[in-house]
């Protein structure tokens, strides 16, 4: 029987099914065009891929197939074809073709190869409104390297194979002996793990929300919670405080404990810098509080773990009292963060005391913070919240580009034995945005949030919506039941506890820590230019002692307020002061900067060892630079430095 002059073939896609009439010789790359008439608009035609099966087939791209006849490869009147394909990117609201310079990424779910130019990564931008969402946050949002290098983990919990349970050989696997997913809830009771890693809890949602064998649309997992009433409401009312429907208002709000912790662990890579934080205690008796700059590692000990692990604490201006810290104005802020950024560090978090001694005379301390008092009060927490909310962490699973914070908040308070201790927290993301909208407020009670009040007096208060809050509790029946929060609720729904610790073997990036801490005049010590020369000063002729005397991140924050160095000089200092590598260091003492600052330390009267400074004690200075400086001028910017030391 001769072949039909036209046959029927049936398509199926994501979008529908169709049919095409068409001759058993037409060629595959003729199918586009009409393929493409059957389609959304917005496909891109060269990514349509073929498959004689639904999931798991052999899949063909479209396009590759020049050539090649429909009779050719066996098919038939009536068969059916999957199609697969994506979409094109819209640009303005509007699908356009596209092309090269597009915005992409290396971690393209559909695989394809992405040239590096092609990448122009961008920071989340600030959300105003839940529709505030970036396309394809997976392939433009720029995360931190340990989170692309967790991303690409399994995070499998390996097991051995089991004596008694395991009936297989060495290479077979069962039940008992098969790799656990790192959120398995029965391993971390085992542990007495209480939350999940922040990638472990990213595996379990992204687990229920996509499913990567049904080749089905990617969805973001994460999204930022908003407890505000949105904006341009498409009911078509006027804007809050004047109207507002069920489509624009935030729901009902149920506290529960965060089952997840942006970080784990906080490793302090020396306990000499919380002796240094302590003593402004032990000499006034007045809290202190102190900026942790450090860097975020893998935590080994949680599965796809991060800790963040301090370097240095700076203290800004403040003013310390008995029963607490008021923070003044930080004017260096920026300048301080971009030293940091210099020094490999970056801002993670902020650590303050509550101590008091107990009068024992054997440096007891009173235990404040317990299960039956407060282990972080509320202004504590609300204090915490707005330091996280100035700390996104960006991460491109979030449809927003960013979703809660890595800051971290500690405390150096007395423990249960009256002994000094530190305890970490982070408070969870429903605490940052009702803090952040003005939802609640800090109580006199420090063991109790308040809730606001929409029927206050003032301005303010009416053009603020305050959806419901509830919280679940065991009442005194030890039944489990819903509470309304208002006007107050327990602090402890927004809370996550960290753990802390110090390494085995202290291996601190700034290896000095002798000169004065910044802003601590009320206890009479202040950083002057004098001991800058007291450090700097190397009596014997060892390069390796120089080096580390410039290691000391206090000294790098000072010498960036004297304005000798140029920048490009304070970068070489930073890199000094962390690598110590001594050819760094021969480089820095041949800088014109650092002969200036030796000229003014030596007019000063602060003259270093003639011929061990700081780094080498054989090199002397360029006598060129020091002769061409006029002894006048030299007096001139020593007696101005040496005024703005003594605070004149």
């Amino acid at each position: 029987m001769p072949p039909p002059k036209s046959m029927i073939l049936r398509f199926e896609s994501k979008n529908g099914q169709f049919r095409l009439t068409i001759p058993p010789n037409t060629l595959f790359t003729d199918l586009i065009s009409p393929i493409l008439d059957n389609l959304p608009k917005d496909v891109d035609s060269k990514t349509i891929k073929l498959s004689n099966r639904p999931h798991g087939g052999d899949e063909r791209l479209l396009s590759m197939l020049k050539g090649i006849t429909l009779d050719r490869v066996g098919m038939g009147h009536g068969d059916k074809v999957y199609l697969m394909y994506d979409e094109q990117p819209p640009v303005n609201g509007h699908s356009t073709p596209v092309s090269s310079n597009s915005m992409n990424s290396t971690n393209r779910l559909n695989g394809a190869p992405i040239l590096p130019t092609e990448d122009l990564p961008i920071d989340p931008p600030s959300i105003s409104s839940p529709t505030a969402t970036i396309k394809s946050p997976w392939e433009s949002v720029r995360q931190s390297p340990l989170d692309d290098k967790l991303d690409k983990q399994d995070g499998k919990i390996s097991r051995p194979k089991d004596q008694k349970m395991c009936r297989h050989g060495p290479k077979g696997m069962c039940d008992y002996c098969m790799p656990l997913e790192p959120y398995d809830s029965k391993y971390l009771d085992e542990r007495k793990i209480k939350h999940l890693s922040f990638h472990s809890y990213l595996r379990k949602i992204n687990s229920a929300t996509n499913k990567p064998e049904l080749k089905s649309s990617y969805m973001p997992p994460l999204s930022e919670l908003y407890y505000r009433v949105k904006r341009d409401c498409p009911s078509g009312h006027p804007q809050w405080p004047d109207g507002i429907c069920t489509k624009c208002q935030p729901s009902a709000i149920t506290l529960q404990a965060q089952p997840f912790r942006m970080v784990d662990h906080v490793e302090f890579s020396s306990p000499s810098m919380i002796n240094t934080l302590l003593d402004f205690w032990r000499k006034s008796g007045s809290q202190r509080a102190g900026f942790l700059y450090g860097r975020y590692e893998e935590y080994t000990e949680i599965p796809l773990g991060v800790k963040a692990v301090v370097e240095a604490i700076y203290e800004p201006p403040q003013v310390g009292e008995a029963d607490g810290v008021s923070l003044r104005e930080w004017d260096n802020e920026k300048e301080v963060n971009e030293l940091a950024r210099l020094c490999g560090l970056e801002q993670v978090g902020v650590i303050f005391t509550d101590l008091t001694d107990a009068g024992s005379g054997d440096g007891s301390v009173v235990c404040k913070r317990h299960i039956d008092s407060h282990f972080l009060s509320s202004l504590e927490i609300a204090f915490a919240a707005r330091l996280q909310a100035q700390h996104p962490k960006a991460t491109k699973w979030s449809e927003t580009g960013r979703f809660g914070s890595n800051f971290v908040t500690c405390v150096v308070s007395g423990d249960e034995n009256s002994q000094i201790a530190i305890t970490a927290y982070q408070v969870s993301n429903s605490a940052v945005e009702m803090v952040r909208v003005d939802i609640v407020e800090p109580s006199a009670e420090p063991s109790v949030m308040l809730v606001r009040d929409e029927t206050d007096e003032g301005e303010q208060n009416r053009s603020r919506y305050i959806p419901e809050v509830f919280y679940r509790r065991i009442n005194e029946y030890g039944a489990n039941v819903q509470e309304n929060a208002k006007p107050s609720f327990p602090v402890e729904y927004l809370l996550v506890t960290l753990t802390h610790g110090f390494p085995n073997e202290a291996k601190p990036l700034f290896t000095n820590s002798e000169f004065p801490v910044e802003n601590r005049e009320a206890v009479g010590e202040a950083q002057e230019i004098r001991d800058v020369g007291k450090q700097l000063a190397v009596e014997k002729k060892d390069p390796e002692q120089g080096v580390r005397a410039a290691s000391d991140f206090h000294l790098i924050c000072f010498m960036h307020g004297l304005g000798i160095l140029s920048k490009e000089e304070e970068a070489l200092l930073c890199r000094v002061a962390t690598t110590h590598d001594l050819a760094d260091g021969f480089q820095l003492l041949n800088t014109p900067g650092w002969a200036t600052l030796l000229a003014i330390l030596q007019e000063s009267g602060e003259r270093p060892s003639k011929r061990s400074f700081p780094f080498s004690g054989d090199e002397s200075l360029d006598p060129s630079f020091s002769s061409s400086l006029r002894p006048s001028i030299v007096e001139d910017i020593a007696k101005r430095f040496y005024r703005t030391s003594l605070g004149s």
